[in-house]
């Protein structure tokens, strides 16, 4: 069978330069053309870039975008201090963030009276006395003694099928007696300057569970730094006014007790 011979001393013609070079130099290159190692150039990367596919049109396990609920903080250990004779409570809050904007706020987790102000009107508990259609515009409360003249409530639901929340928040511009009048069904409350979407109006059974609500008043405090600027303004509290005068000058309230939003259950 014949073989080629290997042309240690053979020369061959460049491709590139016509010049006579040793065969065995000579290398081949991506045009397939035979020149020598000197002469031997790679080819260029914009010859043959890589391939760009179209721009992506979704993306894979999307969310919505949607506003969440704002959730309960935990207040330092006994937050309230009642004045005597005094309707305004103090809560200690430190940077509480409560002076953007309107805030109606709700006490939960309260662990005893504080001045003469029992745990039920700090959290504002009560239940409903009747059945609430969902178009009803005036609501009876088993008491409302304590609950302000105005504001927001909310009326807890829980779906006995599927277990999810079905809260309802609603505003009422009066009150009279234990009915609380022009009731405006399915709202929602500002927090923080925030108002969170709509509840949705629904009926609801005698006896649930009433929960009203505070206009809380963001307290400034002007702070030394030291530095530039000197000082900085910081919230760290804020004052609630109750319906009734608390008889002592008292701070308590007990160990994590909260405060967030009128419904809190998204």
């Amino acid at each position: 069978m014949a073989r080629f011979a290997k042309g240690s001393r053979a020369l061959s013609i460049s491709d590139r330069s016509g010049a006579a070079f040793p065969y065995r130099e000579m290398v081949k290159e991506w045009t397939g053309a035979l020149v020598h190692t000197s002469e031997f150039e790679i080819k260029q990367p914009q010859l043959k870039p890589h391939p760009v596919g179209a721009d992506p049109q979704a993306l894979l396990n999307v969310r919505p975008a949607r506003t969440e609920f704002a959730v309960q903080d935990i207040l330092p250990n006994n937050p309230f201090t009642t004045t005597a004779s005094s309707t305004n409570v103090s809560i200690s809050f430190p940077s509480n963030g409560l002076n953007a904007g309107t805030s109606y706020v709700r006490f939960q987790a309260v662990k005893q009276d504080v001045g003469g102000v029992v745990i039920s009107i700090l959290e504002l508990a009560t239940t409903l006395n009747e059945t609430l259609t969902a178009v009803d515009t005036t609501i009876t409360l088993t008491d409302a003694t304590e609950f302000p003249t105005a504001g927001y409530i909310v009326i807890e639901k829980v779906n006995s099928t599927s277990g999810a929340y079905e809260n309802e928040t609603i505003q009422y511009t009066g009150k009279s007696g234990n009915d609380l009048t022009g009731c405006t069904r399915g709202t929602a409350a500002p927090y923080r300057g925030n108002t969170p979407p709509a509840t949705t109006a629904g009926t609801h059974a005698t006896a649930a569970k009433v929960y009203g609500s505070y206009l809380a008043t963001a307290v400034a405090t002007t702070v030394q730094t030291g530095a530039q600027p000197s000082t900085v303004t910081e919230y760290n509290s804020l004052t609630v006014a109750l319906i009734s005068n608390a008889t002592t000058t008292v701070t308590g309230g007990g160990f994590q007790c909260t405060i967030g939003p009128v419904n809190d259950k998204g």
